[in-house]
């Protein structure tokens, strides 16, 4: 029987761990039906614990049906029926419109029988560490969205890696075969300003604005694809913490993340009297249904949230561990 004891949660009880060890590779299918399992002997020696540790695991999973014991020759997985219903904890950053999106997505690619408890950390890694922390146990599965400038690795180690999912990027020092569906913020950024730069020309420059000021997270993989393409393209590109509006000035674009940022900056827009797409250009980060009409169109550059939550859903209905990029790209609308 291979042995994934060691990628699970430190945090259960060793007997606990030894039991998962089992499940998880009986639903692996490495496990199979009448397949005999490690006398506790065996077991107790590759896992450096005592042998009532082993028995106690053994013993549990006799009660539940999963395997049996025959006197004298050892234990034998009795059942392969050990798939339980989905219970999934999903962590998100924040909640907003791409988000439902996400979320919706996720669900109605769930078995109806699944059930999803969601919560928010709101870039805040305590808050995070807490969710995960006080949760380790009660799932299984968890879906997390890991955003933040500090490294949460260890954290996100907590949880069985046969039990997590990470959505929109994932965690390049994360130990064990983990499932994710990211964003390769980098390339995905690069390429979508690259099929936008014939409208960009129509600019002097392009002004990233962070947000800072709105706790909105941007990725280090962003700036670099953003920096990538005004080095490839010799064309001016800026990078600034918060919105102003004596930013707003004729013949400039920008890419705003925060939506705050920008309903401010159509207003300023409006107060300036320019015109939209032609004097002043906009580009938003991740589409939601409002930008679609909001001032005649918002171009926007963004992952395709429906298809990320899909994918997550299928991913966990499978039981399959894969790390798949999600496809997004750009949108060309009236506002650049």
């Amino acid at each position: 029987m291979q042995d994934n004891s060691t990628t699970l949660s430190t945090e259960q009880p060793k007997y606990q761990q030894l039991i998962e060890t089992v499940l998880n590779a009986i639903e692996r299918g490495t496990l199979v039906l009448g397949q005999q399992l490690p006398s506790i002997s065996e077991w107790a020696a590759t896992q450096g614990v005592a042998k009532v540790t082993v028995a106690k695991a053994y013993e549990d999973l006799r009660q539940r049906g999963v395997v049996r014991s025959q006197h004298g020759k050892g234990f034998y997985v009795a059942s392969t029926n050990v798939r339980a219903s989905l219970n999934v904890l999903v962590i998100f950053d924040t909640l907003n419109a791409y988000k439902e999106t996400l979320y919706d997505a996720l669900k109605a690619a769930l078995p109806d029988d699944a059930t999803l408890s969601v919560f928010f950390h709101h870039y805040n890694p305590s808050v995070f560490e807490t969710l995960v922390r006080n949760n380790l146990g009660r799932f299984n599965a968890y879906v997390l969205m890991p955003h933040f400038e500090s490294d949460v690795t260890d954290v996100v180690a907590l949880i069985s890696p046969e039990k997590l999912l990470l959505l929109d990027q994932t965690l390049p020092t994360l130990p064990g075969d983990y499932s994710a569906v990211y964003q390769d913020f980098e390339n995905d950024i690069y390429q979508a300003l690259t099929a936008a730069y014939e409208r960009l020309q129509r600019y002097q420059s392009l002004t990233l604005v962070l947000a800072k000021d709105r706790f909105q997270y941007v990725p280090a993989g962003l700036l670099a694809g953003f920096e990538r393409f005004g080095k490839d393209y010799n064309f001016p590109c800026r990078i600034v913490d918060t919105y102003d509006a004596t930013l707003v000035e004729p013949e400039q674009a920008f890419l705003l993340f925060a939506d705050r940022d920008l309903v401010a900056f159509l207003k300023d827009v409006d107060r300036l009297g320019l015109k939209l797409g032609h004097q002043v250009g906009l580009l938003s980060y991740d589409d939601t249904p409002m930008k679609e009409i909001l001032a005649g169109g918002i171009s926007v550059i963004s992952t395709d949230f429906a298809q990320m939550g899909q994918t997550a859903g299928q991913l966990l209905s499978e039981r399959r561990r894969e790390k798949i990029a999600n496809p997004g790209g750009l949108t060309l609308r009236n506002s650049l």
